[in-house]
């Protein structure tokens, strides 16, 4: 799994049938210690995420082990809405909390 933040929509009205009802958000990869990257990847959104959040995130043949994206030609998958982090004791990302992404 990886961290990323939700930083866009992608709306398609022609796709392949598999892909109906998927909302698919664009997620730019947010490295471990809470900065942004300029890794950007399209993921269905397994969680109701919102833009602007903080999510995990599974690429690959992970990506179609949720019961929203099973047997769907899916490639990433948000599969987690972060509220904390912490590494060795520094809290790195606090959804509540003010300024506490290093980005």
């Amino acid at each position: 799994m990886l961290f990323g933040k939700v930083t866009g929509t992608v709306v398609s009205t022609r796709k392949d049938e598999k892909l109906e009802g998927l909302t698919l958000l664009l997620v730019q990869q947010v490295d471990a210690r809470g900065k942004m990257t300029n890794q950007y990847v399209v993921a269905a959104d397994a969680m109701g995420a919102g833009m602007g959040e903080m999510v995990m995130f599974a690429t690959g043949s992970s990506a179609r082990q949720t019961d929203k994206t099973e047997n769907r030609p899916i490639d990433a998958v948000i599969m987690a809405i972060v509220d904390t982090w912490e590494i060795e004791g520094d809290v790195v990302y606090d959804k509540y909390g003010a300024d506490t992404v290093h980005a």
